[in-house]
């Protein structure tokens, strides 16, 4: 892999990588020689729209396949974190799996484009341009030479901040937290600029860390609070809205050239239909969410959404510096209007 991040998991990759290999893991993907089935790592539960959403794409691609392609979705990070999960894409010891951006952008830095707050206004506009080829489409091919494709993106909605200590109005409300970030150079300034004191942790240590004390808050959209219970140990949730979240599905570049030319298109058919159904979902289990939320006993709070946008500017300038990088910026945008 082209980063030194990746030197922090290289044991554990290489365990699990041996512990899939004994279970028919491979290049060309497991299964029996009539099919092939794709193991897809996900890190998030069986009730959450990113999984219910991929286990009918697994469905939809078997029975469109007559059982020769098959996509078996295993969440709760039963293979791995995604940092190490994109590694085991990359050695093909897994076939795919749904990673955030803020995971590519440690691979190729124009993908911190997507990652930036403002840049979205909507999960609508989001899924506009993330879907348009003509502007994504040499970024999603970027990680072809460390053996990653990017099929496309599925949305996180839009992300607040959450903690154990009290409503947040204002950037100085964060004063002095510790608020859990993804292991991203723009998450932590970003965290920084709107107060807090980053605190990068894998998504599955959250929490217990939120229990224990070891953080104070954190950030996420309201159906990842809901289905991972952090609404338990943290009751504050203010409306920052600072932020369109994105995740990646990407696949090993191998297995998918691999594929037959009509499995393949198959294949991509259903993955167009899987996002359409991801993003209707996703609204409208955001609602469900939020009731559920506020009947759970959580506060929410609305802020002072200017004060957090003037703290946030300075962002774009920092990170949209290379060329790519102003030309997606301004592919976005121009979306926008």
């Amino acid at each position: 892999m082209k980063t030194s991040k990746s030197f922090a998991v290289a044991g554990s990759v290489a365990a699990m990588a041996l512990a899939l290999s004994a279970c028919g893991g491979g290049s060309t993907g497991s299964g029996s020689a009539d099919g092939q089935t794709l193991r897809l790592a996900l890190n998030q539960t069986e009730t959450h729209p990113s999984y219910i959403a991929l286990d009918n794409l697994g469905t939809k691609v078997s029975e469109a396949t007559e059982g020769r392609l098959e996509v078996d979705v295993y969440a709760n990070e039963t293979l791995g974190a995604q940092q190490e999960a994109i590694q085991l894409v990359s050695d093909g010891s897994v076939e795919m799996a749904v990673v955030s951006g803020t995971q590519l952008e440690n691979l190729n830095k124009d993908f911190q484009v997507f990652n930036l707050p403002q840049v979205f206004d909507s999960v609508e506009h989001q899924m506009s341009v993330v879907g348009d080829d003509e502007i994504t489409g040499e970024l999603y091919s970027s990680l072809e030479d460390q053996n990653l494709t990017v099929l496309g993106g599925l949305t996180q909605g839009t992300r607040s901040i959450y903690n154990t200590e009290g409503p947040v109005n204002t950037p100085a409300d964060l004063d002095g937290m510790k608020i859990r970030v993804q292991e991203s150079d723009v998450q932590l300034k970003m965290i920084e600029l709107m107060g807090g004191a980053p605190t990068p942790m894998a998504f599955g240590e959250v929490y217990t860390a939120l229990q224990s004390g070891v953080i104070d808050g954190a950030e996420n959209n309201e159906i990842s609070y809901l289905t991972q219970k952090h609404n338990e140990v943290a009751k504050y949730y203010s409306n920052t809205d600072h932020l369109v979240g994105l995740d990646y599905v990407v696949i090993n570049t191998d297995v998918y050239e691999a594929m037959s030319e009509e499995d393949r298109a198959t294949f991509e058919e259903q993955w167009e239909t899987a996002v359409e159904e991801h993003t209707e979902l996703w609204l409208s289990e955001t609602e469900k969410a939020h009731e559920e939320l506020e009947a759970s006993g959580t506060e929410f709070n609305d802020v002072d959404n200017e004060a957090f946008r003037t703290a946030l500017e300075p962002l774009i300038d920092e990170y949209v510096t290379s060329e790519t990088a102003q030309k997606l910026y301004d592919a976005a945008r121009a979306a926008a209007e």
